[in-house]
């Protein structure tokens, strides 16, 4: 039986997961976490085969949640770690799969597709989502055109797509559970480092990337 921690923010991503997983004999639900503080405090408990992480959630999160899970594996015990994200820029898995995951898959794919990664990562392997692990092997090995976007953080490029979706900036700090002081900061770095000089620039590149719903 495997035990996992589905840890995402989304209510009704979450309750989707559980009714599809409950399918699965060899699969339960051990618990849920909305935020980092919660993940961690589940961590803490014990008692899991895997966690099943969204890279963005209010707190804590990415691959500095990342970080931290696979520190305290060495002390506490091994949970596997697989991404289930919104995110397919190549960079994000990278950096995800660097920081410790074990697999990254996408929220766009077929639940037989989660259901095989989870078995993979719970058993000890590795698994990358199938549109993914090619961009991810040839942005690894082979040098070529780095796409701006490509040195944002997951925060900095979830308040990107955000921003240029409409969100303002206390709407976008509520979802995150973070203050506008810290959202301004983020946004105020992405601009910085993207070389934008006005919002209309943030976007147009946006729009020309499809990083907009």
């Amino acid at each position: 039986m495997i035990r996992l921690l589905i840890a995402e923010d989304h209510t009704l991503m979450r309750e989707g997961m559980k009714q599809m997983l409950a399918l699965f004999g060899d699969i339960k639900v051990a618990g849920e976490a909305t935020n980092g503080g919660e993940v961690m405090d589940w961590v803490k408990k014990g008692g899991l085969d895997l966690i099943l992480l969204d890279m963005n959630m209010p707190g804590i999160s990415g691959e500095t949640l990342i970080s931290w899970i696979c520190d305290q594996n060495e002390r506490i015990q091994r949970i596997p770690i697989l991404v289930l994200s919104m995110y397919k820029e190549p960079h994000i898995a990278i950096r995800a799969l660097k920081a410790g995951a074990l697999g990254y898959l996408t929220k766009d794919n077929e639940p037989e597709t989660l259901v095989a990664a989870i078995r993979k990562v719970a058993d000890g392997g590795q698994f990358i989502d199938p549109f993914l692990s090619e961009q991810v092997f040839f942005k690894e090995s082979v040098p070529g055109k780095r796409l701006s976007h490509w040195q944002l953080s997951e925060r900095e490029l979830h308040i990107l797509r955000e921003l240029a979706n409409g969100m303002g900036i206390n709407d976008i700090a509520e979802s995150l559970g973070i203050s506008n002081k810290t959202v301004s900061t983020h946004k105020a770095r992405l601009m910085e480092k993207m070389d934008f000089g006005t919002f209309a620039d943030l976007v147009r590149y946006a729009v020309a990337y499809g990083l907009v719903a």
